[in-house]
Formats: C-alpha cells, sequence, structure tokens
C-alpha cells in the first residue's frame, strides 16, 4: 500500500511566543504559545481587541520580528527562508511618488533581478487581473484611495506569492469601496491560489472574506476561538443580504465581545 504524500501546511505556529524587554528588569509578553494551522489556500482572518498582538503575529510569519520561543514554518521553511514566498499588504499603500503605477508595480521583479521583457509582462499581466491598466502610466497623487489600494494589492501578486499577509489595507476606505475590492480580492484568490493571513478590526469584513477567524485574547496575545466560516464560495453583494451572513456577524461578535469584556 503506497503512503499518501505529506501535505505540509501553509502556516504552521507551535507554541509561539513573543517577548519584549520592556526595561533591564522587565520583560512584556506580547503573544504566547500561538499553536495553531493556516493550509493551503485558506482565507484566515486574525480579530481581537486593541494592543491583543494581532501586527505582531503576521510580522512574525513575515521573518520581520523573530519568535523569542517555539516555532512558526512556512512550507516547511523558517519565516527568513521563506519570503520569496510571501508578499505584505500593509495598512498604508506604500506607493512611491515619484513612480508611476506600473513603476511602483514592477518594483519587487526589479529587486529580484528579472529581465525586462519577461517583468514587463507580468506587470501588464496584473495590472489587468486587478483593472488598473488604464492608469498605468499615472502617478499616485492622481489616484483614489481604493485605486491606491490596488496598486499595492496588484504590486503585491505580480511576485506571484503563495503567502499573502495583510495588515488591515482596508481600513481607511470608505465601506462602499472597501467592499468592492473584498469581493476583488477573493476573485484574485480564486485565480492564483494564494494563502492569506488577514488582520481586521472589522467583523463583518472578516466574516465576508474568510474561511476561518482566529480571536485574540490580550495580555498576553493567545488564541481565544478559531471559527470556521460556513459561508459558500464564491461570495459577493447577495452573501452580504443573507441571513446566513447575518448570523455568522452575531456570532463571531459574541464571541469577540466576551474577549473584550474578560480583558477589560
Amino acid at each position: 500500500m503506497t503512503t499518501p504524500p505529506l501535505i505540509v501546511p501553509a502556516i504552521a505556529f507551535d507554541r509561539a511566543t513573543k517577548r519584549y524587554n520592556a526595561s533591564k528588569a522587565a520583560t512584556v509578553t506580547v503573544l504566547e504559545s500561538i499553536t495553531t494551522q493556516v493550509q493551503r489556500r485558506e482565507f484566515v482572518s486574525i480579530i481581537g481587541p486593541s494592543g491583543c498582538g494581532k501586527s505582531t503575529l503576521l510580522k512574525m510569519v513575515a521573518g520581520l520580528s523573530p519568535v523569542t520561543t517555539g516555532d512558526i514554518t512556512i512550507h516547511g521553511m523558517t519565516p527568513q527562508k521563506a519570503r520569496e514566498v510571501i508578499s505584505f499588504i500593509f495598512q498604508d499603500a506604500t506607493l512611491l511618488p515619484w513612480r508611476t503605477v506600473r513603476q511602483n508595480v514592477v518594483l519587487g521583479l526589479e529587486l529580484d533581478g528579472m529581465a525586462r521583457e519577461t517583468r514587463n509582462a507580468k506587470v501588464d499581466a496584473v495590472l489587468t487581473l486587478v483593472g488598473l491598466s488604464h492608469v498605468a502610466d499615472s502617478f499616485p497623487r492622481q489616484l483614489s484611495g481604493g485605486m491606491k489600494m490596488r496598486v499595492s494589492i496588484a504590486r503585491a501578486l505580480a511576485t506571484r506569492p503563495q503567502l499573502l499577509l495583510l495588515d488591515e489595507p482596508f481600513a481607511a476606505l470608505d465601506e462602499m469601496t472597501r467592499d468592492r475590492i473584498n469581493e476583488e480580492l477573493l476573485r484574485l484568490r480564486e485565480e492564483q491560489n494564494w494563502t492569506a493571513l488577514f488582520v481586521t478590526h472589522s467583523v463583518a469584513e472578516a466574516v465576508f472574506l474568510s474561511t476561518r477567524i482566529l480571536i485574540l485574547a490580550p495580555t498576553p496575545g493567545r488564541i481565544a476561538h478559531d471559527i470556521p466560516i460556513d459561508l459558500p464560495f464564491p461570495r459577493d453583494e447577495a452573501t452580504r443580504r443573507s441571513e446566513a451572513f447575518d448570523r455568522t456577524i452575531v456570532a463571531v461578535s459574541r464571541a469577540l465581545r466576551g474577549v473584550t469584556h474578560a480583558a477589560n
């Protein structure tokens, strides 16, 4: 009998803990014993009260902040060795104002040393994918907030990541623009098959996007709830109008309130 191949998760957390030295005499534990797995092609959102370590957790996965104790692996590799399969989208679009949309999107490919003809073809493809071909030669100052964020998404996807990390990227957008980009993000995931780890303060956004939601409790940050989201894909405006969507928001909000009240 043939043994089936071992499926390595996209992310594996094994008692991952993060501590900072607040002073010579005091150590602050930000995250404690985070243990869970994110399977490939999952979309996992992280929510929780302010200060519970959501953004720190993302930085640990990206290799930007080292784990104090425990372990994190990405596709079986350390975060440092897995950097080439990861793209990070931050709260701000972080576009270079002196570069056009096309020049901003191509930046990662330039840094990778990709040949000009190849990288130009990749940029053309990803601009078409996110609907920005018509503003390829515009500068960031000429774009709306929603379009700037789409440029940031295009730049992240141009390198064809296997894991996309998103740290509240749509927090500053109006609700209509945010909803539209959320739908676009799920379409892009369906086309490119990446895994996502997403930080947000919006329960509705987390429910709409996610296959699972992790709720962190603070002081120190730890997983209080791991909630599967049983809503069918693809998701669109009809999803938001459904009773199942409303019920799920209520259930997740109730769990979040319990964590928040316990911390106060």
